[in-house]
């Protein structure tokens, strides 16, 4: 365990990403950075990712072992139920809501397909937004705000909407850098 001062234990902080739905294409951003405390020590952190013979794509914001037991987790229940991307996230959120080891897992969870975006959390939720976008972690907000003012106001696509909102959460959260990884469907 780190420690910060005599039994202060040092934190993990923030994350962006970002999932957009747009001109029949989705684009799944996240940035790079890590920070412990007050320092960065990772700057190319890969937090999106393809799962499911590359057919779905999950980017996750929380603590990295956490995350990737999770994905792992919502892979099993896809090829549990046929790649239907709906049924294995509710499986999911009510095994990390219900299941003791599970509950203790502090990650947010972004899974798309050709159809859906889903936000999967532990306290149960699987929310599927309205307007086919949507940001988690620190800079999730701004890049939220981002992908919303450029949807509607430019020609952009998708991956071009990710980038340059992650972009602008990038200059306003200090969690969040400019190495992004994106994938898209």
């Amino acid at each position: 365990m780190l420690k910060k001062q005599e039994n202060e234990i040092m934190n993990f902080h923030g994350t962006t990403i970002l999932a957009v739905r747009h001109k029949d294409k989705i684009a799944v951003a996240g940035d790079g950075q890590v920070t412990l405390n007050n320092m960065v020590v990772k700057h190319t952190a890969k937090k999106v990712r393809r799962i499911y013979n590359d057919t779905i794509i999950v980017g996750f914001a929380g603590a990295t072992a956490d995350a990737l037991n999770l994905s792992e987790r919502l892979e099993g229940k896809l090829e549990r139920y046929n790649g239907n991307l709906t049924r294995s996230a509710v499986e999911l959120a009510k095994d990390w809501r219900t299941d003791k080891y599970l509950r203790r897992l502090e990650a947010l969870m972004i899974a798309v397909d050709n159809t859906r975006i889903f936000l999967i959390s532990g306290n149960g939720d699987v929310i599927e937004p309205d307007e086919g976008f949507i940001g988690i972690g620190s800079g999730g907000i701004g890049a939220q705000a981002a992908a919303a003012a450029l949807i509607k106001h430019s020609n952009l696509s998708a991956r071009e909407i990710v980038e340059e909102s992650m972009k602008i959460a990038s200059s306003l959260c200090v969690y969040t850098n400019d190495k992004i990884t994106i994938e898209e469907l």
